[in-house]
């Protein structure tokens, strides 16, 4: 009989599905991120090493977002959950990637252009 090496291992079970939406749209807001500012690095990159190994850093952090957006799917229509993913991945990127890691000036502008995907999701979400 086929035995399962992983059978010990057990996925903590939330209570609800609002708790396992918010930790959904967590991971996936993270590894959005990370997914991008691996590119950026690998753009950066001195040599064909570092810019292929941030390449492969990269992909697998847009497979987990994938997965979660998937898994996302579970909870919610694709007319909420894109748009909302989306709009919170332009807003981790710009903030937590651009601003803070890599230190590029962002304009005024672009904060407006911040405000108003912040309005867009929270419409989408009414």
């Amino acid at each position: 009989m086929f035995n399962n090496r992983f059978s010990g291992i057990s996925i903590p079970k939330l209570e609800s599905a609002s708790a396992m939406i918010l930790v959904l749209i967590i991971v996936n807001l993270a590894f959005n991120i990370l997914a991008n500012a691996s590119f950026r690095l690998s753009a950066m990159s001195g040599n064909w090493r570092g810019m292929l190994s941030w390449q492969v850093v990269g992909n697998l952090a847009g497979l987990v977002t994938v997965v979660t957006l998937t898994w996302l799917l579970k909870y919610m229509p694709l007319s909420i959950a894109f748009p909302l993913t989306t709009g919170l991945t332009v807003l981790g990127v710009q903030m937590v990637a651009a601003s803070w890691i890599f230190n590029e000036p962002i304009s005024q502008r672009q904060w407006a252009g911040t405000l108003a995907v912040v309005l867009g999701i929270w419409l989408i979400q009414r």
